[in-house]
């Protein structure tokens, strides 16, 4: 079972009025307050105090420790960069391994923000329910085996060698792996708040987080486990005070342990328990091996079905493909995100179109077969986004149709060039007038078939949309300083190609024309 995918000891079908379906639980007995929330909490801020004061430490002093991310391990198995980030990714493992998932409940910066989100709901009396799906939550595998293990995979196939590890400790870029601010914040909105409201607590690392998978997988075998003792009465306040969705009195009536690999170690069960029942060990005393493997495994209930599974994967995935990499921008995990959210509203949307009374999370939608003042408003959402999905969708199609274009044109000459240059300007075009923007790449291919095509205009124009939208790439700049060569501008050339050795000291083509450019200024 994958992160937070929570159990339940009896299988029915999905109520279509309520959705996500009614936990139905009902804890007795009054519980602690959490002595644990409250330290994970000053924990996860003093996370955020040391990221910043990394960052401030790269502004002030120009050079710094390498992003301390596990997404940097990419870098370390694609180019053999040895940084901290996979430093810090291969310590967790090796940690989770042994203790558990510590490291999520602890440490992770969108589990906080996650967390924070189920607060600031729970201010407004809404603590939206998890949502159980069959495969969506396989997400997090198929995006953790894409990211660090396809790269080497696919490097194998093509006949590629495999990197030399050296190490890579220190940066004078920060940032240069991530997205800029604007869409740090919106990914930040996307995958630590707005999924806890569709999908319940921790909804990313359920159904989104690569890293969590890997964590998920290693916590399987840790002999670190929240354990019970026979002071349990089963009251469920463990399991009603779990932000991670883990059924924990039942976990612990059955395996006397909890071995949902959903469970970060955030302790609160263990600190509500009326009882003092639970806690955190590596063995029970006097547990044996046929107390843990002789307890028959609980049928999980679910809230779509398999209809609803299929159709919401289908949509998940045409999501993922419209919305990723869009106009250079969404990153990997956004586009997860939304395509998680976008495959649980379609589901929603498809129980909203066909039930008399439906209910989404804490928004009744329909009552008595009538439209409510919410439900009006979740239609526009859905239509918006549908809207936005399919421009996306529209656009990303013709990029890439373009690309193919120019890429067939390459070896051709005479009107097969022709034709074929002509089909790519026709797509590239259609896509740059239909988005909502344009990206670097579009306009420097736009900018490269006008100048072949003899129109320096026109090309001018969209190498310096090229290089407004990228201003720290070199090829805007390359390509303007080519123009001003082809025009005799020998003066403008020259400007141009210090800029980009300004940019890259070492770009071999702006050295050569500049040497050349200033030889005949001299003449």
């Amino acid at each position: 079972m994958a992160c937070g995918d929570p159990q339940s000891s009896v299988q029915t079908r999905p109520d279509p009025g309520s959705w996500p379906r009614v936990d139905g639980l009902k804890p007795r007995g009054t519980p602690r307050t959490s002595r644990m929330s409250k330290r994970r909490t000053w924990v996860l801020v003093l996370v955020h105090v040391l990221v910043l004061g990394h960052v401030v430490h790269w502004l002030v002093a120009g050079r710094t420790l390498t992003p301390v991310e596990p997404s940097e391990a990419m870098q370390t198995l694609e180019l053999g960069f040895v940084n901290a980030g996979f430093v810090l990714f291969a310590v967790a493992i090796l940690a989770t391994l042994i203790v558990g998932r510590f490291f999520c409940g602890w440490v992770c910066h969108l589990v906080a923000y996650q967390d924070l989100c189920a607060w600031l709901l729970a201010r407004f009396g809404w603590k939206p329910r998890p949502v159980r799906s069959r495969l969506l939550v396989w997400v997090p595998l198929g995006a953790a085996l894409y990211m660090f293990v396809w790269p080497s995979v696919s490097r194998a196939l093509a006949g590629g060698a495999s990197p030399s590890f050296v190490p890579h400790f220190t940066t004078d870029d920060l940032w240069a792996t991530f997205p800029g601010p604007g869409i740090a914040v919106i990914t930040l909105l996307v995958d630590g708040f707005l999924i806890v409201w569709w999908l319940g607590a921790k909804g990313f690392c359920t159904y989104g987080c690569p890293y969590g998978a890997l964590f998920g997988a290693a916590e399987r075998v840790a002999p670190g486990r929240i354990r019970v003792t026979d002071a349990c009465s089963g009251c469920g306040q463990c399991t009603a005070h779990c932000t991670s969705n883990v059924r924990v009195h039942e976990e612990v009536a059955r395996h006397r342990k909890v071995v949902d690999p959903g469970c970060m170690k955030c302790l609160d069960c263990v600190s509500v328990c009326p009882e003092d029942a639970l806690y955190f060990g590596f063995r029970a005393q006097g547990e044996s091996r046929a107390t843990q493997t002789t307890s028959r495994k609980a049928k999980r209930a679910y809230d779509f079905t398999w209809s609803e599974e299929l159709f919401g994967a289908a949509v998940f995935g045409v999501t993922l493909a419209a919305v990723r990499g869009l106009y250079e921008l969404v990153p990997f995990l956004l586009a997860i995100g939304l395509g998680v959210i976008a495959a649980a509203s379609a589901v929603a949307a498809w129980r909203f179109v066909r039930a008399r009374d439906f209910t989404f999370q804490e928004l009744v939608l329909r009552r008595d077969g009538r439209i409510t003042g919410a439900g009006f408003a979740a239609s526009a959402g859905a239509l918006l986004g549908l809207g936005f999905v399919g421009q996306s969708g529209f656009v990303q199609w013709h990029e890439r149709a373009g690309e193919r274009e120019l890429v067939a044109a390459g070896p051709l000459a005479g009107p097969e060039r022709v034709e074929r240059i002509t089909n790519a300007r026709e797509h590239l075009e259609l896509a740059a007038r239909v988005g909502l923007t344009t990206s670097p790449g579009l306009e420097l291919q736009l900018a490269s078939i006008l100048r072949e095509q003899n129109d320096l205009d026109g090309a001018a124009r969209h190498f310096e949309r090229a290089h407004e939208l990228a201003p720290k790439r070199t090829a805007p700049l390359l390509g303007l300083a080519s123009l001003a060569i082809a025009r005799r501008d020998l003066a403008r050339a020259e400007q141009l190609l210090v800029e980009t050795l300004a940019l890259d000291p070492t770009e071999p083509t702006a050295t050569a024309w500049l040497d050349r450019v200033r030889t005949e200024l001299a003449r």
